[in-house]
């Protein structure tokens, strides 16, 4: 017998609620969650200039996904919303060479672990009628856009998300379901007011103003997604920083006053990440370097980007004990770009 309704209609009816979804998100150990229903992202204007001006740089998954990433229907046909969720990653931890994203094991492992097993609940609790498909940070998604929507927080002038009672140190998931879930009030307020703290200071000035950043003059991309020489321009403002940088998010009053430890076990630090030794790193074979790094975010670099980093610390530290280290680097290392480097940093003592 035909009920007169439709498929979406019969998912709904036997859905989990949009506060049920949120409740069993926290109790998987998500800090924050909310419902955005899927669409054109606000964003897309914005994001099609920032890619039309070069500042996505080498990042050219970005551009090819572009079309995908106007509208968060398309990526997986069928979707109507997303419990979007966030998770603390430890912004009380101390600064330091090592990003403290890159400090445990890799965020995507943690976060999309949690984000299917919320999807098998969601899916059994529907009676098997429901689909999802979780993402996290790795699909044509804009993910912070629909935190905005599912009311997780405002962009700051540095262009993270920040959360009133978090701060910006928070990673960001998302759980699409092709059920139409009640929706949060999207977070529209700018509680960033007259504050410039980090876009003054930034080392390679890489905003081009308030929420617009020129990646091919981060820190953040220079030590990880660019994949051939740094500028010579930029390599004396990165300093002893050897895999991300944490500054724009370091002088945030929001960070300063609600950042929190870190909760999560697979994302708490380990101690040979948050006080690397950069000639040690420099001389690791590629063997040692998997043996290391192998199951953390740090893989994104590679061996060779990570010893290319460690030599231009190397060089603007200009410790004369160093320089063993660099001359074998630049003499013996199997990459060009490191042995440029390495060469580099040995001119820095001249």
């Amino acid at each position: 017998m035909n009920s007169g309704l439709s498929d979406a209609s019969r998912t709904q009816g036997t859905a989990p609620s949009a506060a049920q979804a949120k409740a069993q998100a926290f109790g998987l150990g998500f800090d924050l969650a909310g419902i955005a229903a899927l669409g054109a992202p606000d964003t897309a204007p914005a994001f099609d200039a920032w890619l039309a001006n070069g500042y996505a740089g080498e990042m050219h998954y970005l551009e090819r996904g572009a079309d995908l990433r106007r509208d968060a229907r398309r990526p997986e046909p069928g979707m109507r919303s997303a419990i979007v969720v966030a998770m603390n990653y430890g912004g009380t931890q101390p600064s330091g060479p090592i990003a403290r994203y890159a400090r445990g094991d890799d965020y995507h492992d943690v976060m999309r672990e949690k984000l299917d097993d919320l999807g098998r609940w969601f899916v059994a609790a529907s009676r098997g009628t429901a689909r999802t498909r979780a993402y996290v940070d790795t699909g044509p998604v804009l993910e912070r856009d629909l935190a905005r929507r599912a009311g997780l927080g405002w962009f700051g002038k540095n262009t993270n998300l920040i959360n009133p009672s978090l701060g910006s140190f928070f990673f960001i998931g998302a759980l699409f379901t092709d059920v139409d879930l009640e929706t949060d009030a999207p977070f529209e307020a700018d509680r960033c007011g007259s504050c410039t703290n980090c876009l003054d200071a930034c080392p390679t000035k890489a905003f081009t103003a308030p929420r617009t950043l020129d990646a091919t003059r981060c820190i953040s991309y220079l030590t990880i997604e660019l994949k051939g020489e740094i500028p010579t321009e930029f390599r004396a403002a990165i300093g002893e920083l050897l895999y991300g940088c944490d500054i724009c998010q370091d002088v945030c009053p929001w960070n300063v006053r609600f950042s929190r430890d870190v909760t999560e076990p697979g994302l708490r630090p380990r101690a040979d990440r948050v006080d690397s030794n950069a000639a040690e790193l420099l001389a690791l074979s590629d063997h040692e370097w998997r043996a290391r790094f192998g199951g953390s975010a740090m893989t994104r670099a590679k061996r060779r980007g990570l010893a290319r980093n460690a030599a231009v610390v190397l060089g603007n530290r200009r410790d004369p004990r160093t320089i063993p280290a660099l001359e074998a680097a630049a003499r013996d290392d199997p990459e060009p770009v490191v042995r440029a480097h390495a060469a580099w940093a040995l001119a820095q003592f001249e």
